[in-house]
């Protein structure tokens, strides 16, 4: 593929992007006291997700695709270079064990690969083809997240230009405007968080902005999938002793019933947290309560709902 984005031809449009601009406020950040550039740094933050907040909109839009997607029996792959790289490692790492999805389904690529998530490997961003090849698998019916605080990282470039040659659905979530972005996705989410208070370094305000919006599209759609019931997580593994004692109190909490019952229900169900729930409120055994899981779409309040309910699409 052609590289629109040579870094040796990007010199004018780096110094115009306004991650890269000078914030007025912490023109004399080294004079200040430990206390005054905490203060800077925590209203920034403040700031950069009042700005998320203006595209609600396109986030939750994002919320619905991947929704969609993942219900479609197509993958999510997040691809981003350094800080926007390293959170879209984080957010796939996090959901299967909140959430239970599986792993494979939703991924991360990052410009320098594994090694480049401990150690920076700044130059790896600047290759648009490693971005490209990093997503050569995908199909039309995936979805791929572009991460890039400055909207201009060729590595993130190469791989929304593959995505959309191989007919997934595109996304882009960046922290500075520019002109024409819209051509580079099918969903632009260009949060515009402005300068950061150390010049350039976009893990800052960018970095909580943007992880802010991951939070929201991946949270957004695993409500929409029924992996979460009221505000409780449903559908975790539990990997962990913490993990276990959550899916039992979970359990005893949506379940109406006690720890001691919610401990023997979690255990007749053999770690499904819903299975328990549905058998705990309807009073019915584990066959019963997978059946109308199934019928529900592993949505817990459409299981509890009655049968005529269910048949009738309520």
């Amino acid at each position: 593929m052609t590289d629109p984005t040579d870094p040796s031809l990007l010199a004018d449009r780096w110094q115009n992007l306004q991650t890269e601009s000078r914030h007025p406020e912490s023109a004399a950040l080294d004079t200040l006291s430990s206390k005054e550039v905490v203060s800077l740094l925590l209203a920034e933050d403040r700031a950069g997700l009042d700005r998320a907040l203006l595209h609600r909109d396109e986030i939750a839009k994002a919320a619905e695709w991947l929704a969609e997607t993942l219900d479609g029996g197509g993958d999510v792959v997040f691809a981003g270079a350094g800080t926007s790289g390293r959170l879209g490692i984080l957010e796939a790492a996090e959901c299967p064990p909140t959430f239970g999805t599986d792993p494979r389904r939703i991924r991360a690529v990052m410009a320098g690969g594994q090694q480049a998530v401990f150690e920076a490997r700044e130059g790896a961003e600047d290759r648009f083809d490693d971005g490209s090849l990093a997503v050569d698998d995908l199909g039309s019916g995936d979805l791929l997240v572009g991460l890039s605080a400055s909207s201009v990282t060729p590595y993130a470039r190469g791989a929304l230009a593959k995505g959309r040659e191989r007919g997934a659905r595109t996304i882009l979530v960046t922290c500075a405007g520019e002109e024409g972005l819209e051509d580079q996705a099918d969903l632009l989410i260009a949060l515009e968080t402005g300068p950061e208070i150390v010049t350039g370094s976009t893990r800052l305000k960018a970095g909580s902005a943007t992880k802010a919006v991951l939070n929201s599209i991946t949270t957004a759609a695993m409500v929409r999938m029924g992996k979460v019931y009221e505000n409780l997580m449903v559908d975790l593994k539990p990997g962990s002793a913490k993990l276990q004692d959550r899916a039992v109190r979970i359990v005893e909490s949506a379940g109406q019933v006690s720890r001691r019952e919610a401990r023997e229900l979690y255990d007749r169900a053999d770690g499904e947290v819903k299975t328990a729930i549905v058998m705990a409120r309807c009073e019915i055994s584990v066959e019963e309560a997978r059946g109308r899981l199934g019928t529900a779409g592993g949505h817990v309040r459409r299981a509890l709902a009655e049968p005529r309910d269910l048949k009738e699409g309520r």
